[in-house]
């Protein structure tokens, strides 16, 4: 079975579905890797390297997705809508599509890939399972977006994060707040710490007090109560807005105190609640910063411009989206080896496992024959099964 690596397409997008250290692995399970030249080369991967672990390499995009069975990409059509959809008369029926889809952004372009006859399976839908960690490619991405949203964060800040003595005084350190506790608040409050900061954290769940203090953060309790905070697969249940409503009033003096705030809540298909309001922003002190884990989704700050940083009311407003692109070397390591798990859980002795025998390929399997075959997401949009 062929696998095929084609260079990303997205404005900007540096990553790489595939790097050169995975390729024996697939190579001793009877896989043969294509790569188009030069995929690797803005992530830091040379097709020297490619070519030296056993890849071919082929000249242009039409030559990997014709050669190959399988499809390897980070972001397909549907993650990226901006030029993906050039890519849909590149595949063909039957041919397997692996990597992020968006499938609760757009009913119509799921269809879209359907029409195509790809089998298309979709790495955000990987259940959170034990079984199903190193292959949990979201994940692997939040991990590292929220370890650079910090260092971003400081870089814009007027002043250090730690504590500092020196012969001119002590310098007191800044205040860092991580509003929703996921992978990526989780490496923010790790980072932030590891910086000197001080750092207090808040989420709707309260199951995840104990994460945040053993990182050795503050974490932040609003008297607010909710019985359904977390869904069966460990995300953020959405509330309704009189919750959202208090919610705000509450941290708006909590927000005040932070000299940082980085917000990373959202909720899978939704637009991602508002939970800093421009009259917050005008609370903080000039020179604060606060950057929008969620300006993709609509942003969690009302200020947010999605994909700009601008600066209101002497705030500093990051909204910057594909984050974990800005690490690229390491975020196509990890994100190739989540991949490379999840293919060969897929594929045994040459043939493609059915959706019955596993739970992950069920639940990543989004269309097939035509058809949005995945429950969940025919489900969200109350669509029919057909994308006829």
């Amino acid at each position: 079975m062929i696998v095929g690596v084609p260079k990303e397409i997205y404005p900007g997008e540096q990553r790489v579905a595939l790097t050169p250290p995975v390729i024996p692995n697939l190579a001793k399970a009877g896989f043969e890797v294509v790569v188009q030249s030069g995929a690797g080369v803005a992530a830091g991967y040379p097709d020297e390297q490619y070519a030296e672990k056993g890849a071919k390499l082929l000249p242009d995009r039409a030559s990997v997705f014709s050669s190959a069975e399988v499809i390897l990409q980070v972001l397909c059509y549907g993650a990226n809508d901006i030029n993906g959809a050039n890519d849909l008369p590149l595949l063909r029926n039957g041919q397997i599509l692996i990597g992020f889809l968006r499938p609760l952004g757009s009913a119509e372009v799921v269809q879209q890939v359907a029409r195509t006859g790809a089998t298309s399976y979709c790495v955000e839908l990987i259940p959170r399972t034990t079984r199903a960690q190193s292959m949990d490619a979201l994940s692997s991405m939040a991990n590292l977006a929220g370890y650079k949203a910090v260092l971003i964060a400081a870089d814009h800040l007027p002043r250090i994060l730690p504590m500092m003595t020196t012969a001119a005084g002590t310098i007191t350190p800044s205040k860092v707040l991580i509003i929703g506790v996921g992978v990526a608040g989780l490496q923010a409050i790790a980072t932030a710490k590891r910086l000197g900061a001080v750092v207090s954290a808040y989420d709707v769940r309260p199951a995840v007090k104990e994460q945040v203090q053993s990182l050795g953060a503050r974490f932040v309790e609003l008297p607010l109560e909710t019985s359904d905070a977390q869904d069966a697969r460990g995300y953020a249940r959405a509330q309704d807005e009189a919750f959202y409503a208090k919610q705000r009033q509450l941290m708006g003096q909590v927000i005040a105190e932070h000299d940082v705030v980085i917000t990373t809540a959202v909720i899978p298909g939704k637009k991602a609640p508002t939970l800093v309001t421009a009259e917050m922003v005008k609370g903080m002190r000039p020179g604060s910063v606060i950057f929008d884990l969620a300006a993709e989704r609509g942003g969690n700050c009302e200020l947010t411009e999605s994909g700009k940083t601008v600066v209101k009311h002497g705030v500093t407003i990051i909204g910057s989206v594909n984050v974990a692109n800005g690490v690229a070397f390491h975020a196509s390591q990890v994100y190739a080896k989540n991949l490379t798990t999840f293919l060969l859980n897929l594929v045994k002795d040459g043939k493609v496992r059915a959706e019955t025998e596993d739970d992950i390929i069920r639940d990543t399997l989004l269309t097939r024959g035509g058809e949005i075959v995945n429950q969940r997401v025919r489900d969200f949009f109350s669509a029919p099964t057909t994308a006829k």
